[in-house]
């Protein structure tokens, strides 16, 4: 086991990438203007867009109550952080249960029982969306989406979880490691899913706090991710199926800790 890292502040000011979701791109930020479920902080459009574009996003801003807020295109490139299907406009939309790691552990109680998916190495943004869909519709406490490593939360993400992205418990830490010591320190005992694993998923006894760490999809767990863990377990397969595609895997495992959390 690797030295865990010294605690985070939790007091500090969260990042707004640990708050929003940004939306870019001018349908997926139509559609999110147009859903009365979402709660949109702000709308940046780009300097020298038609002017269609102009009018379109100024009304569907004020339909929300918002004022459109204007910056050059390389600002909005860099805020969206994918320059090539930006189309000169983003919008920040509240999550609600999205947060950084270290407010999540600050706020468990002692002896929460408490289910956490951890994501290590995903590189495929619909396998990440999925997993979200999953993890929130089983119930889970929290599904960690390390700033590195791990597609952020973009429209390909958001698509594929259906939506249900938004309103994911999405724990934030810099790395799957980083987030991975912070849980074994907080009484987190540490599993990876790994195809090669003697212990079944479906027949270990696991601890009231348990994290799983779903590997990437070519190459499984990273070796950064299973310094910090405490074992692994395999999902049982037949017919000579060799493997499960990742997010397909992250399902089982959700709904497994999810039947038997009861």
């Amino acid at each position: 086991m690797t030295p865990s890292p010294a605690p985070s502040d939790p007091d500090r000011p969260v990042s707004p990438k640990d708050a929003f979701v940004t939306v870019y791109g001018r349908k997926p930020v139509l559609e999110a203007l147009g859903d009365p479920a979402l709660v949109v902080d702000k709308v940046v459009l780009a300097e020298g867009v038609d002017r269609g574009a102009v009018r379109t996003f100024t009304e569907a801003a004020r339909a929300r109550g918002l004022e459109l807020q204007r910056a050059s295109a390389q600002r909005v490139k860099v805020l969206a952080g994918n320059g090539r299907q930006d189309q000169g406009v983003l919008a920040d939309v509240v999550a609600p249960r999205m947060r950084p790691l270290e407010h999540f552990l600050a706020d468990l109680p002692e002896a929460v029982y408490a289910r956490v998916l951890v994501l290590d190495g995903l590189t495929n943004p619909a396998n990440v969306g999925m997993i979200l869909r999953s993890a929130t519709g089983a119930g889970l406490e929290g599904v960690l989406l390390p700033r590195r490593g791990v597609p952020s939360i973009d429209p390909l993400v958001v698509k594929a979880s259906a939506g249900v992205a938004f309103q994911a418990p999405v724990l934030r830490s810099r790395t799957a490691a980083d987030g991975l010591a912070a849980l074994a320190e907080a009484g987190f005992v540490l599993y990876g899913l790994d195809g090669g694993a003697q212990a079944s998923l479906f027949t270990a006894e696991l601890p009231g706090r348990v994290a799983l760490v779903v590997g990437g999809e070519t190459d499984g767990l990273t070796d950064a991710v299973r310094a910090e863990l405490h074992g692994t377990l395999t999902i049982p397969l037949t017919a000579g199926v060799e493997s499960l595609n990742a997010a397909c895997a992250a399902t089982v495992a959700c709904f497994e800790l999810a039947r038997r959390r009861g």
